[in-house]
């Protein structure tokens, strides 16, 4: 199998994906593939409608937070979706997206930069920055030759207890530290902006309101206007056992607790990662043994699986086990029988020799789930192939569009063009026979160019993964 390819972007409203890459199904993928490493599947729908739905709703400007799944295509449906502006980490995040986008606005919001980052970012065009200590508002100001052109934004601490995942213990100033912060950006910089973290998956929106009412807290004990506030990321999205309220919730507290600020005049932005492509791609990974209740598959802890390992999420899952026919198979029983109806839970365990290397689960699959099966793990459009490392030389980057809204003829298999011929002599023959090696006084026979058959393709099937609300597809076979 070779790794997908992506043409430019002025192709993104059809072709994006390449016709022998772009699928109907998941389904699909297993059967005309028969991959042996994982795959991320992409379903540009979901990514596309959630990336409307923060601009829509949202009273101020969208960063999409680059970190969270930085796939060339991913971002290139979130572009044309409308985003334009990018929350980058380091400078290989802002290259990427610069080399993707010419209209595209990057703002570094890490709160810790590398000299070289901040002097390579200022040349690259960028002037957003943030800080949350002296120390680092001393190299903004050094490695820029103290630029007056600079919006500086103060990275303020706050708690994060309503959070899955607690951001607070690394990065933020204590409120006394980002006052002084504020007041000395004022004298520096262009704009002064605060901006925080409430944490990954928060599932309370006034979670927000407490952040944003400790913020104004700040910026009235320092005496400093506010050009921009921004509430930063945290927007959960919806996994099993994990049912947050609505995004309109979250922008509704947003709102009125901004309003102080709004009032002044301050601009909001937020910085959407996991809520915006959660949804928007799954893992499709092979089981090489089981035993019992222990399944060994081609992706753990070390690969996409971080979340279910580390933090042991739940991710919802569904064994894809296509039709019997055609060639790869790798068991006498793959794709043989519809699997069983009945659900039972499974741990997996990872393709590398670390014990560590386990998601524990559980995860409900058909108890005759075997070696040789494929298996959709949703919702990892987040955090999930962008965590992967090399570690015992596994790793993949293969990757499939699934894309049942596009144009019929975007799944149409290009024909294989026929031999290009030549005239030596009398009697015409192929380029590939002229240029095999044989002796000089035996001629080649004449060899028939044939047509090549009409190229078929599969019904469409339901997409399962395109509403992008947020919330996990129903994974359920076609």
């Amino acid at each position: 199998m070779e790794p997908h390819r992506s043409l430019p972007g002025s192709t993104e409203t059809q072709g994006i994906t390449t016709p022998d890459y772009l699928f109907r199904s998941v389904d699909e993928v297993a059967k005309r593939l028969k991959p042996e490493t994982p795959v991320q599947c992409l379903f540009p729908e979901a990514v596309r409608t959630q990336a409307r739905k923060f601009i829509d709703l949202f009273p101020g400007t969208v960063l999409y937070a680059v970190k969270c799944n930085p796939s060339p295509d991913m971002l290139r449906h979130m572009h044309a979706a409308g985003v334009r502006h990018f929350d980058v980490a380091s400078l290989e995040e802002a290259r990427l997206v610069k080399g993707l986008f010419r209209d595209a606005k990057l703002h570094f919001m890490h709160p810790v930069k590398s000299r070289e980052a901040i002097r390579r970012a200022y040349r690259m065009g960028i002037r957003d920055f943030a800080l949350d200590s002296a120390a680092e508002l001393m190299k903004l100001m050094e490695e820029t030759k103290s630029a007056r052109d600079l919006r500086l934004f103060v990275r303020l601490a706050v708690a994060g207890n309503a959070a899955a995942y607690d951001l607070s213990g690394k990065f933020g100033a204590a409120p006394s530290t980002a006052a002084d912060l504020l007041r000395h950006a004022r004298k520096v910089a262009a704009k002064v902006g605060i901006c925080f973290h409430v944490g990954s998956q928060c599932m309370d929106p006034n979670a927000y309101a407490a952040a944003i009412g400790r913020a104004l807290d700040v910026a009235t004990k320092a005496k400093v206007k506010i050009d921009i506030l921004d509430v930063g990321g945290g927007f959960p999205a919806t996994y099993p056992n994990m049912t947050p309220p609505p995004l309109e919730a979250f922008v509704a507290a947003i709102k009125r607790a901004a309003q102080p600020f709004v009032d002044q005049g301050a601009e909001l932005w937020c910085e959407p990662g996991r809520a915006m492509v959660a949804a928007a791609a799954a893992m499709l990974v092979r089981v090489t043994l089981r035993k019992g209740r222990r399944l060994y598959i081609n992706d753990g802890t070390y690969g996409s699986l971080f979340d279910a390992g580390a933090l042991n999420w739940k991710f919802p899952v569904r064994l894809v086990r296509p039709q019997k026919g055609g060639k790869g198979n790798t068991h006498k029983d793959a794709g043989g029988k519809a699997p069983s109806d009945k659900l039972v839970p499974f741990m997996f365990y990872g393709p590398t020799c670390d014990n560590l290397d386990k998601m524990k689960g559980p995860f409900l699959l058909p108890e005759d789930t075997q070696e040789g099966d494929w298996i959709e793990i949703g919702m990892l459009g987040a955090y999930g192939a962008t965590m992967q490392t090399r570690f015992n030389g596994f790793h993949s980057e293969f990757a499939a569009t699934v894309w049942p809204e596009a144009a019929p003829f975007a799944f149409e298999r290009p024909r294989k063009k026929a031999p290009v011929l030549v005239q030596p002599g009398p009697a015409a023959r192929p380029v590939g026979a002229l240029r095999r090696a044989a002796p000089r006084s035996v001629k080649p026979a004449a060899e028939p160019v044939l047509a090549p058959a009409p190229a078929q393709s599969e019904p469409a099937s339901p997409n399962l993964h395109a509403a992008g609300d947020g919330a996990p597809r129903p994974l359920s076979a076609k």
